[in-house]
């Protein structure tokens, strides 16, 4: 199964035939429960912000993370703990990163240890989050008074409660999950993200936990995410920065009891759509969901000489700050698209580029061959008003497509980083 032809169904809006989405985010599998509560770790802060995920089996697991060089503690911690490919539960909170603090992997190991002692599991076996401010310092005792609590609030119904507890600057949630069938076997698969400034790939700045009842290896699942990851999250920009907190997890219980996937082939080939179908609306939501963003911003990218062209060309137009105050004002400034593509990190003939902008209003082509075409303005700002906006970019080099995902820049984004702290 190729990365290439999931972006091609996602671009002819093929759906996904086969998977059914369904209610239960992060619990939707098997064996999974979740709650959440407020612990207070933001001051005057009336949403919940901690969050647990429990599964009552030991799970096959796998992760990647930030490649930001600075890391919170959380990220050293679940490394360490991850590296037998196995876990059992996850402690995350929202308010405070847990990054560049002198203590952070003293209160990251004993966030573990409580919530271990809570499930009478090993603390090797759990997976720690954080996400907030960063620099400023986190106690213990929001987690002593509060895990015994989630521990006690766990429930199959619980994925509300968990996917709040985890936002930041986030004004939804961002959660999906899917049925779908191995053999005669049906299995889920779900999960909760957040994520809403600070993004850039590498991955966008977010958590993101998913979890399934597939019966998979850790290596398989480690390859899956990895593959999956490469078109979803790491397709995603909001601001241009690099969180120092990423963290996408994703853990198996097996109860669907299906043939173990141990290799590639169809289930395998199967279990990945499933993923992709998941991620992909998770990757769009976070998108969606920028910081101050009023607009969608998808990118396509069409017959490029290979996949990695592709991918810079689509990532450096959603990155553009010129482009994204344009498509804000629904101004059909097409040279800004064009001035973002020639500085993309790519080889291709700017002589044979045609762009078009397109919107459940319609769609106008503003650029064919490298240079500009007649057009109607008030038909393309009409296009450009709709919340969601594709730009098309058609580089007729190859047959290599590519998505990335952003969103509008709007002077609430100023307004809300310039306020984070407070």
């Amino acid at each position: 199964m190729k990365n290439k032809n999931m972006t091609e169904q996602f671009i002819n809006d093929v759906g996904f035939e086969g998977y059914t989405f369904i209610e239960g985010g992060v619990c939707a599998a098997k064996g999974f429960k979740a709650a959440g509560v407020n612990a207070h770790i933001k001051a005057n802060s009336q949403k919940n912000d901690m969050a647990l995920i429990y599964c009552d089996k030991i799970c096959n697991a796998a992760a990647l993370y930030t490649q930001n060089k600075v890391k919170g503690a959380p990220i050293v911690v679940t490394k360490r703990h991850l590296a037998d490919g196995r876990a059992q539960a996850v402690i995350v909170n929202s308010g405070n990163a847990n990054t560049c603090n002198s203590n952070g992997i003293e209160i990251a190991e004993g966030a573990c240890e409580l919530t271990a002692k809570a499930l009478d599991i090993s603390s090797e076996n759990v997976i720690v989050a954080s996400t907030g401010v960063i620099g400023q310092k986190l106690s213990l005792e929001p987690f002593e008074k509060n895990i015994p609590i989630l521990k006690e609030k766990l429930s199959e119904n619980g994925y509300n409660d968990a996917c709040t507890a985890i936002m930041t600057t986030d004004t939804r949630q961002k959660q999906f999950a899917v049925e779908f069938k191995l053999g005669d076997k049906v299995c889920r698969l779900g999960g909760m993200s957040k994520g809403s400034g600070m993004i850039n790939p590498n991955m966008a700045t977010m958590l993101a936990f998913i979890t399934t009842d597939v019966k998979i290896s850790s290596e398989m699942l480690h390859s899956a995410l990895k593959q999956i990851n490469a078109i979803t999250y790491n397709m995603v920009s909001v601001d241009g920065d690099t969180s120092t907190n990423d963290m996408v997890t994703l853990l198996s219980s097996g109860y669907a009891d299906n043939n173990e996937i141990t290799e590639f082939n169809e289930d395998y080939n199967i279990f990945i759509y499933a993923l992709h179908a998941v991620m992909m609306n998770l990757a769009k939501e976070t998108a969606r969901d920028g910081e101050g963003a009023s607009k969608l911003i998808t990118c396509v990218v069409k017959n490029a000489d290979t996949e990695e062209t592709a991918k810079a060309t689509a990532l450096s137009v959603v990155n553009s700050p010129l482009l994204k105050t344009a498509v804000s004002a629904a101004d059909a400034n097409w040279g800004r698209v064009m001035c973002a593509i020639g500085y993309a990190d790519a080889d291709f003939d700017v002589s044979r580029v045609s762009v078009d902008f397109a919107s459940k209003a319609g769609e106008v082509r503003v650029c064919e061959n490298g240079v500009g075409v007649d057009f109607s303005e008030d038909e393309a700002y009409k296009i450009l008003s709709e919340e969601e906006v594709i730009i098309i970019i058609d580089l007729h080099s190859g047959d290599n497509p590519a998505v990335a995902w952003g969103c509008d820049l709007t002077y609430d984004y100023v307004k809300i980083n310039a306020e984070y702290r407070s």
